[in-house]
This record gives structure tokens, sequence and C-alpha cells, in this order.
């Protein structure tokens, strides 16, 4: 089944090349940002666009089956402009920006140069232009340190600066390694996962994996592999029985898998492999997440490209999983196998959850959501956001109570546009990172209560689980919607909102039963969720 990997990935390439200016008469040839070559819709080109290098020379590189883009001439015509582009974009120091001018975004720094380094290699380039490019933004990584904890994105860093170490001969970057190499190991908590803001989010660390396991690869320690071993056995236990993997119960609400990471473990540590065996099926019955959109198409693309060249022929069998309880305390998780059930738990998310029956999706639920009228406002109270809930766990039931929070939603208007490019502009050019942090704050993280109280209680009984859910109000007067959705999220994160086949579940509308609440009576909602017997 490992073609299953290069075919999804080659299947993304037309789309690619759409986003690329391919006009070598163009002043922006070899951009792949079309909202700015194209539509001239924004006053700057994203620099993480220019990741998808990458992607291109891996199909120009890649010896598949059926693979038409296969050592095509004018491929890496475009490859060799998209890595210009990516110079002559770059701020002096070479930086780049990726939501706002003058932003010097550090992912997206981090993701282009690792894409112009690796294609500049494979297509065999020599120019002493680009190589002094890719050292300019490698000194600027190796001192830049943004807000947030993001251990993907210092994972990343690492492999850039390793592999750009090797092409240039040199060591002048080995002690910016170590100390972020060290961050990494601290960001790791001792259940195995890397911090990615607000907790663990699966999918953005099989990332970090991924990265972490080519840097061992090229420089191998103990260390490593003992951090990746962890990482590994965490990982392993979030690939749903259906294949299909993360979601709206995780930190940052993605279904990212990246599986390259578990083909270079494999080859010395083969329990890794069957975290990809678990994976493909899904893959194949349509389970993955669609990220075919213009900014984040391309990590995965490379990324599938690199498991099949990497693709392990010798694997261990996949043994059925065993029964019982994985409760992770600091990550405030908690998965639950038993009879033809599992049961997946945000206890720091008010009890978000997925629930698998008979090996497919029996619900998704992302906690109560209400629209309330505040005046000539009208707000969204939600459940799914991170916060320090009361939780009971005992082994046949849990409960979680708390109270709901304001979802963000806050949106970009032409004002608040005018306001940013002013700041930008001028003395923000100066302090970016605080702009970054002030922005986190607005659409990321922290909560803010909303004055609704919940309980969340879900008992083992009957050969399923038995969900009751009561919300409190001071004044039900004020609510205009109420429901539970399945995929509902309420901060920002890129990778975070793209669609997967188990969002067609419909929406519970509880809005005709709010409106029939006297005042201090509360809203109660019971389910049972088990197998078909």
């Amino acid at each position: 089944m490992k073609d299953l990997f290069a075919y999804e990935a080659l299947a993304q390439i037309p789309k690619i090349l759409t986003l690329l200016d391919r006009n070598p008469h163009s002043p922006t040839y070899g951009c792949f940002d079309r909202n700015f070559w194209h539509y001239k819709i924004i006053d700057f080109p994203s620099g993480m666009s220019q990741e998808f290098v990458l992607p291109l020379a891996l199909a120009y590189s890649t010896n598949v089956p059926n693979n038409s883009f296969y050592h095509q001439p004018i491929l890496k015509q475009w490859i060799e402009a998209g890595i210009r582009y990516a110079s002559i974009s770059a701020h002096p120091d070479g930086s780049c920006d990726d939501y706002f001018p003058f932003e010097r975004a550090g992912g997206a720094a981090a993701f282009s140069l690792l894409a112009c380094t690796e294609s500049y290699l494979r297509l065999g380039l020599d120019d002493p232009s680009l190589l002094d490019f890719f050292a300019r933004r490698a000194d600027w990584l190796a001192h830049h340190q943004e807000s947030g904890r993001l251990t993907n994105h210092q994972a990343l860093i690492v492999l850039c600066l390793e592999l750009l170490s090797r092409l240039l001969k040199t060591d002048r970057w080995d002690r910016a390694k170590a100390l972020r190499l060290e961050q990494v190991f601290d960001w790791q908590n001792e259940e195995g996962w890397f911090q990615e803001y607000e907790g663990c989010d699966p999918g953005y660390h099989t990332l970090t994996i991924s990265c972490l396991a080519r840097i061992y690869k090229l420089a191998p320690t103990e260390r490593l592999q003992q951090s990746l071993i962890r990482a590994v056995k965490l990982a392993a236990e979030f690939v749903h029985p259906d294949g299909s993997f993360g979601g709206e119960y995780t930190s940052r609400n993605t279904y990212n898998f990246f599986p390259h990471g578990f083909e270079l473990i494999g080859r010395w540590f083969p329990e890794a492999l069957t975290l990809n065996d678990r994976f493909l099926p899904g893959l194949a019955n349509g389970k993955a997440s669609c990220y075919a959109d213009d900014h984040i198409i391309g990590h995965h693309v490379w990324n599938y490209l690199l498991a099949w060249q990497d693709f392990v022929e010798d694997r261990p069998p996949v043994a059925p999983r065993p029964a019982g309880q994985v409760w992770l305390k600091q990550a405030r998780l908690l998965i639950d196998r038993r009879q033809n059930t599992e049961l997946y738990l945000a206890l720091n998310k008010g009890g978000a959850f997925k629930l698998f029956c008979d090996g497919q999706l029996a619900a998704s639920d992302t906690q109560f959501s209400l629209q309330v009228q505040q005046g000539g406002k009208v707000r969204n109270a939600v459940g799914h956001l991170v916060g320090n809930y009361t939780v009971e766990v005992e082994p046949d039931e849990i409960l979680i109570r708390g109270q709901l929070g304001w979802a963000k939603q806050k949106q970009m208007t032409p004002l608040n546009l005018l306001i940013l490019r002013g700041v930008m502009l001028t003395v923000g050019r100066f302090f970016p990172n605080l702009i970054r942090k002030i922005l986190q704050k607005l659409l990321i993280v922290g909560k803010s209560d909303a004055p609704f109280q919940f309980t969340r209680r879900l008992r083992w009984q009957n050969g399923g689980w038995q969900i009751t859910d009561e919300l409190r109000a001071n004044d039900w007067n004020q609510v205009i919607s109420a429901g539970i959705g399945g995929d509902q999220t309420s901060i920002y994160v890129v990778m975070s909102r793209t669609f997967q086949v188990g969002q067609l579940q419909e929406w519970l509308d509880l809005t005709d039963t709010v409106k029939k609440l006297a005042p201090g009576e509360p809203l109660k909602l019971e389910r049972l969720l088990r197998p078909l017997l």
C-alpha cells in the first residue's frame, strides 16, 4: 500500500503548479502566492508559499510508476525559479513574511529554507548566490526566538541548520543547533508529547517526529533516540480504528499526519512502522483530511513522497490493541478502549470527544455552543476551549465540570488591516515578535469565561457510553441558538478546520429545547452510544 503515499501526493502537483507564476518574463516568476502575483488582492507575497518547491523537486526526482512529472526539464527550471524568488522576496537579513508585512515569520522562514535546501541538493544546482541566501536565512533562524511554544518549529530549525552545515561544510551553527535541540528536549513532556501552544497536539507531534527522525539519521545520539521512542509510543495511541488521526479534541485541532519519520525510525525501532500501517487503510478509504488549499497544500505532499521513498518493505504484523484506559494526566487526554469501542476524550477541552464503535466513527462531539445576544452584539459561548476544568476519572465514569468560554471570532476589517499595515510600516517593523504575541493572544491562546456552567458525565453501562450533559444559565432569554457540533473549533490554527469525512455528522440543534426552559431550569441531554448488537 506504500504507493498510496505517492499517488495522494502527486495528485496535488497540478494545483501546486497552478499556484506558481511560470512566466519567465514576469517580475514575479517563481512566486507560488497566486493571491499576490495573479489575483493581486494582497500587497506582499507569503514567504511560506515558496516551500512548494520541495513537492515539485520530489515529483521531479521520484521514479513512481505513472509519474508524468519525473525528470521533466521544464519542471527543473520552475523549481529553480521558485528558489530564486524565495531569495529576492526575502528581507536583507534572510527572513521573510507570512501574514503581514515585516512579520519576519520563523515558521515560514524555516519551512521554505528546508524546501529550498532540499530542492537545491536534489536538482544538483551550483549557485553561490543561492548558497549565500541560504546562509543568511540560517543565520537569522539561528538567533531568532518566536513567541509561543511550537516545538515543531524548533525541530525544523535544527534540521535546516544541520542540512545546511553539511552542504556548506561549516560548523558555524553548531552551538545554535545544540541550544535548539536542548529546547526541544525541554519541551517534551515526560508522557512523550511535545508542547504545541497550550498542550498536546498529536498532529503537529508527528511533524516534530519527522524532523527529529531526519536529524537522528544525520547525527544520532542516545538522548535523541530515547526521545523519539517516547514520542512514537505516544503518537501510536492516536491512530483511530478507522485509520483517521487526531481532531478537535487535541490542543491545535488538527488532523495532521506526517508519515515520513515513522519509516526512518522503523528501521531501528520496528514498532514505529505500525503507525503508518494503521493509517494507510484510512488513507485508502478517504479518512484522511483534505489539505488542498492555497496555503497548506505543500506540507503533506513532500512528507508523503519522502515516506514513499524511504518505505520499509519488511514490516512487523499489526497486533490488535489491548483493552484498557490510557490517561495522559499532564496532557489531560484520556483514551478508553473496551468491547469494540474506542473513546478519545479531551479533559482539558470540556470533554470534547470522538467515539468509535465497531471500528467506525459513532460520534464526534465538540461540546455545547450557544449564540448569545448581548446588547446589539451576538457572541458565541462554547465548551471546547482549553481550560482548567474540574475532572474526576473513575474506571467506569468520567466527570468534567466548568464554564463555557467566549469563542475567538475576531475578523479582519478594512480598518483593522489599515491599522496593522500602519503599525508594521512604522514602529511595528522593529518589534514583529511583539505584534505576533498580541495576535496570538487575540486569536489563539487564553480563555475568557462565559456565564454558563456545564457538567458532562460519561458513564459506561449497558455495553456503551451514557453521555449526560447539563448546562445552567443565569438568563436563557439571551440565548438565540444552541447546539452541539462534531467539528467546531474557536481558535486560529493554520492547519485546522480542514475537511474530513467524519465531519458529515449532523449538527445537534438544541434551540427549541432552550426556548422552553424556565428561568433557573438547566438544559439536560442524555445519549447512549454503543456498538450495534
